[in-house]
């Protein structure tokens, strides 16, 4: 095959797609699943980081002791196709090894004295890094997270409000920053919750980074499903949200704008659901504040 010809044959070949592989072992890749000997000895608590070899971006962000870095890989190999569509992040491995790669670990602090302090430093990753696959936002990021000065200013100036009435409080900063929800579509749903016990309580209010921002009556709390939330991908199982109407402006002016006092943010929560028990009269007595 000469001149013009050859050079078109041989472009074909190079743009030819590689099948699709759902493990490393069928992409040829030689895949690290554990530490030699020795070395884990020397890691204590890490913070490590999986990056996507076709484009450099850091896809997750985790923390652990051991062999714990590489355990996503072997999760992915065991995921079923349902598994996959509800964890990006093991579709993500798996489209890495379709493409014949392998996937990034990066350790970005190890030898962390206890597991405290690398919530800390997962959390600070996890804000730096957006668009991520991690199901749950880092470690208190909601409440200590990244933000503005101005934010900050706002926040700890503010006022705390004083609970009149028993009242759910929900951190809406992922879902309306990420999201771009509204912030009744934000705080509506979906969450990790108890309705029989939701339905005892007649005010939600929506926070972000711990200064008020919206509160709502709620009038029913459906399950997690396409039909009741038109924003979801798929119905998700045992999580719930509520439809309902703005609350009284009389009511807003209570705490609307007011910071979330100290007491109702427990440090590091990883569910943005509070229920809050305690009101003004009944403040220094037995009182319930739980998720």
């Amino acid at each position: 095959m000469r001149g013009g010809n050859w050079r078109r044959a041989k472009t074909q070949r190079r743009v030819r797609h590689p099948p699709m592989l759902d493990s490393p072992v069928e992409s040829g890749i030689m895949q690290r699943d554990k530490f030699p000997p020795g070395v884990t000895g020397h890691l204590n608590w890490y913070v490590y980081r999986l990056i996507d070899p076709r484009n450099g971006e850091t896809f997750y962000v985790g923390k652990g002791q051991g062999d714990r870095i590489f355990q996503h890989a072997k999760g992915a190999l065991s995921a079923t196709k349902e598994e996959d569509a509800a964890d990006l992040k093991f579709s993500r491995i798996k489209a890495i090894w379709a493409a014949g790669l392998d996937v990034g670990h990066v350790i970005h602090r190890h030898n962390i004295e206890n597991e405290d302090v690398a919530f800390q430093v997962e959390a600070a990753l996890i804000d730096a890094y957006p668009g991520l696959t991690n199901e749950v936002s880092g470690h208190g990021s909601d409440d200590y997270g990244c933000r503005h000065v101005e934010q900050i200013i706002a926040e700890y100036a503010a006022e705390p409000f004083e609970a009149r009435e028993p009242l759910i409080l929900i951190s809406i900063a992922r879902s309306y920053e990420e999201e771009g929800k509204s912030i009744y579509d934000a705080v509506r749903g979906v969450w990790r919750v108890s309705v029989s016990k939701a339905r005892n309580f007649k005010l939600v209010l929506a926070h972000r980074h711990g200064v008020v921002v919206g509160a709502f009556r709620p009038r029913e709390w459906l399950p997690a499903t396409k039909d009741n939330f038109p924003w979801l991908a798929e119905d998700i199982p045992e999580r719930f949200g509520f439809v309902g109407q703005p609350a009284e402006r009389e009511v807003e002016s209570l705490y609307i704008k007011r910071r979330v006092p100290d007491r109702f943010r427990r440090k590091g929560a990883a569910n943005p659901v509070r229920f809050i028990s305690e009101t003004a009269s009944t403040q220094g007595q037995s009182a319930e504040i739980s998720n």
